[in-house]
């Protein structure tokens, strides 16, 4: 059969705010910097996001848009790249769908990128969407508000907005990207009935947000948490603390919503403790009524099929917010003797303190969020596929030691290790055979997965954890290229971290 005819016109899409010219890239038709809501600047800063305006003629959507204020150098060490431009005008998303396709609806993928809340952008190299594209799915990746821009309460912005208070701008930025990809996403080929949402660290604890919001009920139909922690919401009384805090740090003891939306926008992000914000979400608005945990626990997620996993050194990314592993074990002997002991018991073989801190603070802080989903899912009948990605590029092995780092899986997912570096400068063969398999299997759940499915098909075919299955794939073995299906993964450890997670997961 032969592929349809690549025409230019493809690039040039009509949508409801005006016309758009893309660019035609290799097998894929790219648009870049596309606005989704209104800039959020002025006095719209600190509000729900506003629709998009209109523009006449035709719109160029060749370049990324600027992303919100950021440390440039935290996010090209650590946040996957330079993310270019920065301003407080930040709400655009970028699109690939594939050159050549028929006229059948194609499956969307909306990418939510990782950074802690405080850097990232939609448009940086590892989350280039061709790969996907190439798989037949659409790939939307979006910016969106960072730091205090993204997370804020004061008592001056109470009652604002008569439908409730609001302070996960953040999250409100996201709602309106699938919003609009609701409304928009047909003129580019797309399903706008199969909708995934995936994300990585903060991008995948946005994920588990947005399945836990009213607000974002009926907008995607599957989600894929990638890398989210067990880190508890922020009280919206602690919130409220810290934004009068933060308005006193700027002179402001008696600050009004005119005077705080004065404050320069890059004056936020250069903040440090106490007054910069978590990588958690603030529970007690209308985006988040109650805390994402609480609304897990109690099986009242949106029923949607879900893919879940975290990494073999998850671990890696503590000691940037302080966390001392071995010291974590120490706190233990210290204080829980009994704790230690029963720990020590559910990790036989592993010794010395270092190691044994690495795998705990490792599975108490991200292992245990799938085992956790996994039950929510089964409590209310939807699949879930859980995944632990161990595979590391065969020039890193010695580099790696101790695994897959934290963010590590994402340039395999969208298959983009040649792109990425400093892998792109030596990856293998091998490495980006792994790397197309893995990409394989999110695209087969973007395509495929449905609420009554019970396996993906790929390189070995992944069953789903129905109720009483407990089934998790192994994407890379001992960082080898292997696949394994693995029963009970964990499960003990995984039942004790569940159980004490909301008492003794912080951040020191």
């Amino acid at each position: 059969m032969e592929k349809p005819e690549v025409r230019s016109e493809d690039a040039l899409v009509e949508i409801a705010q005006g016309k758009l010219a893309g660019n035609l890239e290799g097998d894929a038709v790219v648009f870049r910097g596309i606005p989704f809501a209104a800039p959020p600047v002025g006095e719209r800063r600190w509000r729900a996001p506003f629709p998009p305006e209109a523009w006449e003629g035709v719109r160029s959507a060749s370049q990324f848009s600027p992303a919100c204020w950021q440390s440039l150098e935290y996010c090209k060490a650590v946040g996957g790249g330079d993310p270019g431009q920065f301003s407080e005008d930040c709400l655009y998303l970028n699109i690939w769908t594939p050159a050549c396709r028929d006229e059948k609806p194609l499956p969307v993928m909306v990418w939510l990128h990782g950074g802690g809340y405080t850097i990232g952008a939609g448009g940086l190299t590892p989350y280039d969407g061709a790969g996907l594209a190439s798989r037949g799915v659409i790939l939307v990746s979006i910016n969106y508000r960072l730091g205090h821009l993204g997370f804020f309460a004061h008592p001056a912005l109470e009652g604002e907005d008569p439908d409730g208070p609001v302070y996960n701008f953040a999250l409100m930025d996201q709602i309106a990207a699938l919003q609009w990809v609701q409304e928009n996403i047909h003129a580019f080929g797309g399903d706008a009935g199969n909708v995934t949402v995936f994300g990585e660290s903060a991008g995948g604890r946005s994920v588990l947000s947005l399945l836990a919001s009213p607000l974002a009920a009926g907008l995607f139909h599957k989600a894929i948490v990638q890398s989210a922690y067990t880190l508890p919401d922020v009280d919206r009384n602690k919130a409220l603390k810290k934004g009068i805090a933060l308005a006193r740090h700027f002179g402001l003891e008696k600050a009004t919503a005119e005077q705080l939306r004065e404050l320069p926008a890059e004056a936020f992000w250069p903040l440090e403790a106490p007054l910069n914000i978590g990588p958690a979400p603030i529970s007690g608005d209308r985006v988040l009524p109650q805390p994402m945990l609480d609304t897990f626990f109690a099986g009242k997620q949106h029923p949607v099929p879900v893919m879940i996993g975290s990494n073999s050194d998850e671990a890696s990314v503590l000691s940037y917010f302080g966390i001392d592993l071995a010291g974590q074990i120490d706190l233990l002997r210290r204080e829980k003797r009994f704790g230690l002991g029963l720990i020590k018991l559910l990790y036989p073989g592993v010794k010395g303190d270092v190691e044994l801190g690495r795998q705990v603070c490792r599975d108490m802080a991200f292992t245990t969020m799938g085992f956790v989903v996994m039950q929510a899912q089964q409590r209310i009948g939807q699949p879930c596929w859980r995944y632990y990605f161990d595979y590391v590029a065969e020039a890193e092995r010695e580099t790696y030691a101790n695994g897959a780092w934290h963010g590590n899986e994402v340039p395999y997912v969208f298959d983009t290790l040649h792109l990425t570096p400093p892998a792109s400068d030596y990856v293998t063969e091998d490495d980006l055979a792994f790397s197309a398999r893995v990409c394989d299997y999110w695209a087969e759940f973007a395509r495929k997965a449905t609420s009554s499915s019970g396996w993906l098909e790929g390189k070995l075919r992944w069953p789903a954890c129905t109720r009483r299955r407990d089934r998790t794939m192994l994407l890379g073995v001992n960082k080898r290229a292997k696949f394994s299906i693995i029963n009970r993964f964990m499960r003990l450890r995984m039942q004790l971290f569940k159980r004490v997670m909301r008492h003794h997961v912080k951040l020191m």
